[in-house]
């Protein structure tokens, strides 16, 4: 008896252990919309026929985005809390409130030895991808973040931006060092679209991409050729792609462009979760920095897919924003969370040191 005991409890232990191994991931892609609070989301899917792909998600939460030293954050700070697990004051970048540089969750999953890379609609020096590889004081120290690219192994990164590595104010040529790194340097889509293998490094714009619709396809399109590449490393990637000008039509109080920047930046989480639901180890993980606009939907009308809205502001506002999780893991994140709880929980899902 006490010996069938044993064996069934090595044999519970073994079972219970390959499960556990089971459920954490490979692969990791963080997706950010940024200043995309619920109402965003639910205008978005109205216009879209009462239906969008993050509903494929069954894990939701939400994320609380106040900064160190203000109730209402800004991406520097909220993407910052994000990519380091450490809050720190509005506007700084990779840094805590006492300038201290904190290591980011693309960092560590390169000297990790996963893949790396960065997709976004705007500048890749602007501020949400500076806080996942630069550390500078301020957000508006663009060609400073530049610099930093320089300093990691990141494998892809993808967004506009070009000018603050060809033409600076300290006469280097940051291109030229990329390509001595081994960096492939595409200066459009169609030349990142012929990249499959390698280092990339996409600077598809003299400075901001245009929004919507005039880009067409630029986000889902780098993201899926960042997935392709970074997903020849057989330990695994970390991946963050941002739906960048959410925020912009936001301060700018415009809900047709709120709309059609969000259906993109969905189409784009589509995509991602077609390649996660196929590749049975990537958790995808969608939330926001904060929510820009204060949006309220005030009425609507779902058959005819329209909304009426007013903004209370045309700054950002200080509400939690939503989040979405799918794959290995996502059961981590549900229900309230603070915005710097998500380092921590990739780092432990990844085993990363």
């Amino acid at each position: 008896m006490i010996k069938r005991f044993g064996i069934l409890l090595l044999v519970s232990t073994i079972l219970l252990g390959s499960m556990s191994a089971a459920i954490r991931p490979k692969n990791v892609i963080f997706l950010i919309g940024d200043g995309m609070g619920m109402a965003q989301v639910y205008a978005a899917m109205v216009a879209n026929g009462n239906k969008l792909e993050v509903e494929r998600c069954k894990h939701v939460g939400y994320s609380k985005t106040y900064c160190a030293n203000r109730f209402v954050t800004d991406s520097g700070a909220g993407g910052t809390a994000l990519a380091t697990g450490v809050k720190t004051n509005y506007g700084m970048i990779g840094m805590s409130p006492d300038s201290v540089a904190v290591e980011t969750i693309l960092e560590q999953s390169e000297r990790n030895g996963l893949a790396t890379g960065i997709v976004v609609t705007c500048a890749i020096t602007y501020v949400t991808p500076a806080t996942f590889i630069a550390h500078q004081h301020h957000r508006s120290m663009y060609e400073e973040v530049a610099a930093d690219f320089l300093k990691t192994d990141i494998d892809v990164f993808i967004g506009g931006g070009r000018k603050y590595f060809e033409t600076r104010k300290d006469g280097r040529n940051l291109i030229q060092e990329l390509k001595d790194k081994q960096y492939q340097i595409a200066f459009d889509m169609d030349e990142v679209k012929k990249i499959n293998s390698g280092k990339l490094a996409g600077l598809i714009h003299e400075d901001q991409p245009p929004a919507m619709p005039e880009r067409g396809d630029l986000l889902s399109d780098a993201t899926m050729t960042a997935i392709n590449i970074l997903n020849k490393n057989e330990k695994g990637f970390f991946l963050m792609v941002e739906g960048s000008q959410i925020d912009w039509a936001g301060h700018s109080n415009d809900v047709e462009q709120i709309i059609m920047e969000t259906l993109d930046f969905d189409k784009t989480v589509g995509k991602v979760l077609d390649f996660a639901e196929k590749d049975k180890t990537t958790l995808v993980i969608i939330t926001a920095d904060h929510e820009t606009g204060g949006l309220t939907l005030t009425d609507g009308n779902i058959n005819q897919r329209k909304v009426k809205t007013h903004f209370s502001t045309k700054s950002h506002s200080g509400i939690p924003v939503p989040v979405f999780a799918f794959g290995p893991g996502a059961e981590e994140f549900t229900g309230f969370m603070e915005n710097i709880d998500f380092k921590g929980k990739i780092e432990k899902l990844l085993k990363l040191k």
